[in-house]
Formats: structure tokens, sequence, C-alpha cells
């Protein structure tokens, strides 16, 4: 994909729903009693692996791509089949985390497994606190990644404090917690992004999340008898979302609104982060869908000054860290982003992939050992830049061209398929 610069973007788009929360509405539908119907659905790569794995889970599941409607004829918290086949959860390490917790609890052996890049992220991290619950966890290869193969069992209430702030990992254990003996508590350093307790509540699931006094904060679920379905309306995705904030603050004499995303507080980092940089962010029309909080916003482009990043606010925003470097890169004085060791285990190690290709592009940045410093006001200019397939540095990369004295060549664009299939559809629209 050859990118050129964009002299202004102008305009109102809706971003794809929310991936997170799609994963987790397919998961947690399958296992309700009831059909539950979701709508503005991502039709992305990564959430149609959710609803392959559970279809050969024998979970009946309906989508209508155009409508971005998902039925999803749920088999209540017992009625998982035995799959034919190994899962495979393409390039989805949500999906392939979150449902090694139902597993592990189900009266049958099943396998797990994804693409070249899912066979390198780190499992290790799910395994341990599965197996203090009595799981049967092996990773085939002995490296504590995927091919995993997952023999259910009784499992165990446990407290688990966790080294790592991670949604998916105390997502496994609460959607294990569901079938144990017993409360399961997970504490994590800080508080990563609640969509598993906000959707288990709403399921009819026993759960709760509560600060533990200083930064660290410990959810619990009791085991149920039974979930049962609501109706879901995704909002958009602020990951989605944060390629056109950075665009539009970047791209002079840009105004773009991005319509119904969703501002849960656990994901607000860009927001607040392009605040701390003297952005022109407004939101209107702010009000609850269902049980996620959603917003109109406005972005208008705006000269920027460097910022420190780090500590809790480092989950709200870790996967916008690429594009938040791309935005520093324009921004006066440096920018410090810290305490993010967590992207080298991404798609791609984001920290030596963002440095290696804003580097290419004539930035004034430098990795460190857990994020990376960067010197903003020199002028991008076009370079040929690896995506290494992951989607995040590839949508990045298409932000930093809009404002580069040179057109950027990105390799692999097609990855971005796995969560904004038409991001340059709409990218396109706003151009003037």
């Amino acid at each position: 994909m050859i990118m050129n610069p964009v002299h202004r973007l102008e305009g109102e788009i809706t971003v794809p729903g929310d991936k997170s929360i799609s994963h987790r509405s397919v998961m947690l539908g399958a296992l309700a009693k009831g059909t539950t119907v979701v709508t503005h659905f991502l039709e992305g790569a990564d959430c149609l692996s959710s609803i392959q794995c559970f279809r050969s889970l024998g979970v009946k599941i309906h989508n209508d791509p155009d409508k971005g409607l998902v039925r999803i004829e749920g088999r209540g918290l017992h009625g998982l089949q035995a799959p034919e086949q190994i899962l495979d959860a393409g390039n989805s390490g949500t999906t392939t985390r979150l449902i090694s917790g139902i597993l592990s609890a189900q009266p049958f052996t099943s396998m797990i497994t994804g693409d070249a890049s899912i066979q390198k992220r780190p499992m290790g991290r799910i395994i341990t606190p599965l197996s203090m619950m009595g799981a049967e966890i092996e990773s085939i290869r002995g490296n504590d990644c995927a091919p995993l193969k997952i023999t259910g069992q009784n499992l165990h209430g446990i407290h688990y404090t966790s080294p790592v702030a991670s949604a998916q990992v105390k997502s496994a254990i609460l959607l294990a917690g569901l079938y144990a003996q017993g409360t399961t508590r997970i504490t994590e350093p800080s508080l990563s992004r609640n969509h598993s307790e906000l959707m288990l509540s709403a399921f009819g699931a026993k759960v709760s999340s509560i600060p533990d006094g200083s930064k660290s904060y410990t959810a619990a679920i009791h085991p149920a008898d039974e979930l049962y379905a609501i109706d879901i309306s995704v909002p958009g995705d602020i990951s989605s979302a944060a390629y056109f904030i950075a665009a539009g603050l970047i791209v002079p004499n840009s105004c773009i609104t991005i319509k119904n995303v969703g501002i849960n507080p656990t994901r607000d980092g860009i927001l607040r982060v392009c605040k701390a940089m003297g952005a022109n962010i407004t939101m209107e029309n702010i009000h609850n869908e269902g049980m996620e909080p959603v917003a109109d916003i406005t972005v208008r482009s705006q000269s920027l000054h460097g910022t420190v990043i780090g500590g809790e606010l480092i989950p709200t925003l870790i996967d916008e860290i690429p594009v938040i470097a791309v935005l520093a890169c324009f921004a006066s004085g440096t920018t410090i982003i810290k305490d993010a060791a967590e992207l080298k285990v991404k798609e791609s190690n984001r920290i030596d992939t963002v440095v290696e290709a804003l580097s290419a592009m004539g930035a004034r940045i430098t990795a460190t050992e857990d994020g990376m410093i960067i010197e903003g006001g020199a002028p991008l200019h076009g370079a040929k830049i690896q995506s290494y397939d992951d989607h995040r540095i590839a949508m990045a990369f298409s932000v930093a061209a809009m404002n580069s004295e040179s057109p950027v060549e990105i390799v692999g664009a097609e990855c971005i398929r796995i969560s904004y299939p038409d991001f340059f559809g709409d990218l396109n629209a706003l151009r003037y």
C-alpha cells in the first residue's frame, strides 16, 4: 500500500464495533440460555475467529456482515460439545486466552492453535493461574505457547495475584471461575479494561471489581448456575477511533467527528494523553449504551507538546501506543513512554517495530527497555515500512504518512482486516 500525504481531513465517520466487546459477546452469548442478539458487531478477522471456534463447539451463530448483526443461540453453561477438529484462533490472542478459561472446565479434551504470530505469543500467563485452579493445559511444543491441549477438569476458586495488568489474563480466570467451586479472585497491579466484568454482570453472573486501597484492583466471581441471553449494542472501538483522532490532530486544517465511540474509563487513555499534549478534542452526546459509556468525539488539528506516559495509564492505551508515538513526532519537545514492556509480546515487538519504522522516516526516537523516548519536531519523510503483519503498526504508519513530506509504502497492509476491514475506505471518505 502506497500512502500519500493529505492536505486536509474533514467529515463524520462511524468506526467499527469494539473488538474486545465483540469477542466477549460471542463467548458469553454461547454460554447463556436463550438467543443473544448483537448489533454493530465487528466483522474483523479476529472476531470471526471467535465465531468459528464456538461454532466448532456446537453453538449456532448466524451473522449478517452487511448489517453488523450476529445472533447467538446459546447452549447454556454446560452445553458445549467436543470439537471434531483443532480450534483455530487465527491471529487472535483474545480468542486464544479467553476460550482457554472456558475449555478448562469442559468435560472433554480440545486443542487450540493459531497463526505463526499466535504460536509465538506467551500463554504461560494463563496456563499458570488456570493450572492453579485445577486445569490440565499442555503447551504441545513445551514453550508455553500455542498449540495448547486442554483437558477439562473440575476447577476450584483461587486468589491469584497477576504480575501484569492484563484484561486477557483476568478474563480467562473469570470465565473459568464461572465453573469453579468457591469464589475466584484476581488482583492486578492496576485496573485493566473491564468489559468482561461489565458483560458478565449483564448476563447474570455475580462479579465485582474493587480497589485495594492503592493502585491495585481485585475482580471476583462466584460460580454460576446459568447465564441468560441479552441484546448487546457494540459501541465504536476507541482503538480504531484513535487513528482518526491522531490524523485529525496532525493533518493541517482538519476537523473530524467520530460517532458513537466507546469511552469506557479503562480504555480512554488515548483521550487523556491527547489532552495532556494540548489537543483540541470535544465530546458530545455522552450517554450509556447498554453497559458501556459512549460519545461523539470531534477533533480539530492542533499544535501539540510532549508529555510523559506511564504507570497505571498504560493498560488504558496499550494498543494505541504505536499511533501515540506517531503523534509525538509532530509535537514540540520530548515525549517519554515508559512502563510499557507489554508491547514486546503483542502481534509484533511493538517497541522495536515502532522505533525501526519511525527512524526510517527521520524521527528522533530511541528505544528503552520498557518504552521509547521521542524528540518531536523533526519532519517525517517517506520510507518503506514493514508492518510485520501487525494491524496496529500498519494503521499507525498510515497516519504518519498523512503528514509526511513524501509517500510511504506499507508492506503487508492487508493485515488491517484483523480489526478494521474498511479502514482505507473510511479514510478516503475524509480526504480533501
